[in-house]
């Protein structure tokens, strides 16, 4: 059977322009101090890819404009709206009282496996990634509203950070990309 690849002006995507018109998604993401610019490259085009409203890049994030940043991004940090913020916790109590529920993406004692989880209609998330070697802050874990985790099998503990957003986004706005 032959299965043809579809050429880019085939998949219908959006210019910069329209993808800032679209509706809101009802996700941000906030990057807790992530010290890798590829890694951060990596969530504005996961980000993209599922419509975040804005990434939050916290502490000692590498903001664009950055060529490592670029060079993973592919252009996404020119089209999502993003905001530098020097400390997570206050950017969590900030979002907490504009409404977000804030959750983070970490093993924790009370984490909710990833594949339990269900958005409630209507309810905006927020959604806290930690670092490449400490993750997410206890101090921000404690603020924060919530775990979840993405259940592993393997020897490894973790996941590379840019992995985590992709799969946290792909459970979480997919099936608000269905509809």
């Amino acid at each position: 059977m032959s299965d043809r690849k579809l050429l880019n002006i085939e998949l219908g995507r959006v210019r910069a322009d329209q993808y800032r018109a679209l509706p809101p998604s009802g996700l941000v993401l906030v990057l807790d101090n992530i010290r890798s610019a590829h890694n951060v490259g990596s969530a504005f085009r996961t980000g993209d890819a599922f419509k975040v409203d804005k990434v939050y890049l916290c502490g000692i994030c590498a903001c664009p404009p950055s060529a490592e940043i670029h060079k993973v991004a592919l252009g996404a940090e020119q089209s999502m709206p993003w905001e530098h913020v020097g400390d997570t916790l206050e950017l969590v109590r900030r979002l907490q009282t504009e409404g977000w529920t804030v959750l983070c993406a970490e093993q924790t004692e009370h984490a909710v496996p990833l594949q339990d989880f269900r958005r409630e209609p209507g309810r905006r998330y927020a959604l806290v990634f930690g670092n490449e070697v400490d993750g997410v802050r206890q101090d921000v874990v404690d603020a924060s509203d919530g775990s979840l985790v993405i259940p592993q099998s393997g020897t490894k503990h973790s996941l590379n950070v840019s992995v985590s957003v992709g799969v946290v986004l792909w459970q979480l706005a997919a099936p608000a990309a269905a509809k």
